[in-house]
């Protein structure tokens, strides 16, 4: 029994080959095809556009003058699948060194961390921060995750309210339904 084609088969075979497509006004595509989907839609690389144009027969020629064939130099191309007519393979995937795979190009500049202007540590010779951080949730904003507790506080011990909100609650103080 022959093994289960993978979904794409021939197309999925056929990613980093130059192509030839034909498309639905006549034009044909040749480039480098990086990618596909369901719709037969492509991604094409260094792609060029071939027309062939029919020189208009002057009065009094009884002869047809030759098609002229015209290249056009297009790039990265997105080719929408409703005009594909037909594809040809033109030649195999280029050849790439190992080495240079994963090698980056040599460029100017220095490598820096992309911040917002600030270093992630302080510069040497700046005091520490002038308070302790604060072992409670500002008014308004949730508290502590289950079960965390902050250095010194023994497991069972109850947070210190913060200030302000000590004693128990006011008259008609109602709890939000669970």
């Amino acid at each position: 029994m022959p093994p289960p084609k993978s979904k794409g088969g021939k197309m999925l075979s056929l990613l980093n080959w130059r192509l030839k497509v034909t498309i639905n006004d006549g034009r044909a595509l040749t480039g480098q095809m990086l990618a596909f989907d369901r719709h037969m839609n492509l991604v094409l690389a260094d792609c060029e556009e071939f027309r062939r144009i029919r020189p208009k027969k002057k009065p009094g020629e009884t002869e047809t003058p030759p098609e002229q064939e015209i290249k056009r130099t297009l790039g990265l191309v997105i080719l929408r699948g409703e005009a594909v007519v037909s594809i040809t393979v033109e030649g195999p995937p280029p050849v790439v060194d190992e080495d240079k795979k994963n090698a980056l190009p040599a460029g100017p500049g220095r490598g820096m961390p992309a911040g917002r202007g600030m270093g992630m540590m302080p510069p040497a010779g700046m005091p520490p921060m002038a308070r302790p951080p604060v072992p409670f949730a500002p008014p308004g904003m949730p508290g502590p995750p289950p079960g965390f507790r902050p250095p010194g506080f023994p497991p069972g011990m109850p947070f210190p309210p913060p200030p302000g909100f000590s004693g128990p609650p006011p008259p008609g103080f109602q709890p939000p339904p669970q």
